[in-house]
């Protein structure tokens, strides 16, 4: 539940509000399709809604409030229940309270509801201690890269971007009916992603390059936040527009994942924002001219092909992490399953 700043009752549009109570039920009837039930908890005991919120008490005699509460985080009950919902447009639907009450709802015993509980409760508890632990983890595996980065740039030589990664080029002949299959580059240092193929002859007079595994990549368009990354073998072979630089670093001086990581640091995006000018967003251009005059530390290839093996370690436990969050995040939708049969 999310609590509210205190709002004068002038500021109030609706004509009428209703006190909640710690152990009732409630639902929003726009965002039920969402998953929107909940106990009210205690600390929102004594707050206001609107009648959007209906809320309901609960006969304890006969459930109890948490069981309840764990019914109503199941997918396909929101599903279920929006089935019925009223309006145009997602956002719009809403569900009726007496759609609510004509659906109906497994009552174990008591007993047996505290044990369903139990086990619920057991396992959420590991999932939020699991990601504690992941967080803990990847702070430390941050840490650990920052520094050992630091250690081995802190006396390294300076040389010009355009002369330790120069810009290739590989044009393609466009096929009025062929399909070019597109590579983009996110945000914040995470990586590429494909795009479906784009028509030959929906290409226009716009200019497609190839893209090769090992190419350091700049969407010119966001490189300001960290729009870096480098070209997978799987990437191999997409195509890119003039907004995507493909630069090849000379393997004599440098490798493109530790000019990647620098890109990404502190100070290598401070020098892209500088070679960004313009506003906000998509005026930010990053210039070619001054991608190539940024000086990037260029420590001994044995140093920086350490560091990539470093990186690469980071790498495998961040996929550990992912992978073992991964099947957490399938622990209580099949224990809910399981216990309620839906």
């Amino acid at each position: 539940m999310i609590q509210r700043a205190a709002v004068a009752g002038g500021e109030i549009a609706a004509a009428q509000l209703f006190r909640i109570r710690a152990g009732q039920f409630i639902y929003s009837r726009l965002k039920s399709f969402e998953g929107a039930y909940s106990i009210v908890s205690p600390e929102v005991d004594g707050y206001f809604v609107s009648n959007e919120f209906p809320t309901f008490d609960i006969d304890r005699e006969r459930i109890e409030p948490a069981f309840l509460g764990w019914y109503f985080k199941q997918h396909c009950v929101w599903q279920q229940l929006a089935s019925d919902g009223r309006g145009i447009g997602a956002r719009r639907e809403r569900l009726h309270p007496k759609r609510l009450f004509d659906h109906a709802i497994p009552v174990p015993t008591l007993e047996e509801q505290r044990r369903v509980i139990a086990r619920l409760e057991l396992a959420a508890a590991a999932v939020a201690n699991r990601k504690v632990g992941a967080d803990a983890a990847e702070t430390e595996i941050s840490a650990t890269l920052r520094a050992a980065f630091a250690r081995i740039i802190s006396d390294a030589t300076r040389a010009r971007m355009g002369d330790v990664a120069p810009l290739i080029r590989r044009p393609v002949d466009i096929d009025p009916d062929a399909k070019y299959p597109e590579l983009g580059v996110r945000s914040f240092g995470k990586g590429t992603f494909h795009k479906a193929p784009l028509a030959g002859i929906d290409v226009g007079t716009k200019k497609l390059f190839y893209v090769a595994a090992g190419d350091l990549l700049f969407n010119i368009v966001f490189a300001w936040e960290g729009a870096v990354a480098v070209a997978a073998e799987s990437d191999a072979g997409r195509v890119g527009s003039h907004r995507f630089l493909t630069r090849v670093v000379d393997p004599d001086r440098s490798t493109a994942d530790f000019l990647r990581y620098w890109f990404l640091s502190e100070e290598g995006l401070l020098a892209l924002n500088r070679a960004s000018p313009g506003g906000a967003g998509r005026n930010r251009t990053l210039g070619i001219k001054a991608l190539e005059a940024i000086q990037v530390p260029t420590p001994s290839l044995d140093a920086q092909q350490w560091f990539d093996d470093v990186q690469a370690r980071a790498r495998a436990a961040r996929r550990a992490q992912a992978d073992a969050a991964a099947d957490l995040d399938r622990l209580l939708p099949a224990m809910l399953h399981e216990v309620f049969g839906e």
